[in-house]
């Protein structure tokens, strides 16, 4: 099995999940008491957070692309990046790597196209949910995603204020299910839970529609391609 480099910490919340996820998928592929071999650099989220409100994306790419040359010369051999909207910069990422880079909205196309669906839901923070790089990605592999009309302040308030600091609400919850149920009006058949702390707030039993999960979806494809 390849050595699997993770760039995490965007929030930790979301990167101790993966964790379990990348150890689970491997010892349930794998067996007995097989785990995951990981090399794991945990960003300081907060200059990241900084650069994403400034708008100061070049910068915020020169930085992850660092990094990920590190892990490249720390002998990873597959690449993954633990968020969302940091895929903004993937390009830069992967600029100067010699090493697969699992970008982590193709194997959320691939279980949504899998399970026959075309018009999906995009919730995340407002970068992924209104800028192009996200949705670009889901619409070149064929399918037509949907963002909220309201309350896009306060979705991507959730994310920073509370999930980011492992504080999970249900009233924040309720926000969320609001959101997907208004979504599901206008023609969604399933919601991509497109920011990598949702899935500490919103899971099949409470969402009125299908819940594709980034964070489990792009560990998992991480495990598949180190196994390739």
């Amino acid at each position: 099995m390849k050595t699997i480099g993770l760039i995490g910490g965007m929030s930790w919340e979301s990167s101790a999940h993966y964790y379990r996820v990348l150890n689970q998928e491997t010892a349930r592929r794998l067996g007995g008491l097989h785990s995951a071999p990981v090399i794991l650099h945990s960003v300081d989220f907060a200059p990241i957070a900084q650069m994403q409100s400034d708008g100061d994306w070049a910068g915020a790419g020169a930085v992850l692309a660092g990094i990920a040359r590190q892990l490249q010369a720390a002998g990873a051999e597959v690449i993954g990046l633990a968020t969302n909207t940091m895929h903004v910069v993937a390009e830069a990422i992967t600029a100067d790597l010699n090493v697969p880079f699992i970008h982590i909205a193709d194997p959320t196309s691939d279980a949504l196209l899998a399970d026959g669906f075309g018009t999906v839901g995009l919730l995340g923070t407002r970068f992924t949910m209104e800028m192009d790089f996200y949705r670009d990605r889901l619409s070149a592999r064929g399918l037509v995603s949907l963002i909220p009309e309201v309350d896009r302040t306060n979705l991507n308030g959730i994310i920073y204020d509370e999930l980011c600091r492992g504080i999970v609400r249900d009233e924040s919850r309720r926000v969320y299910v609001d959101a997907i149920t208004r979504l599901a009006a206008r023609g969604a058949e399933a919601v991509i839970l497109g920011c990598t702390e949702i899935t500490m707030l919103i899971d099949d039993d409470v969402s009125p529609l299908p819940v594709y999960d980034t964070t489990d979806l792009h560990a998992k494809a991480l495990v598949a391609a180190a196994l390739a």
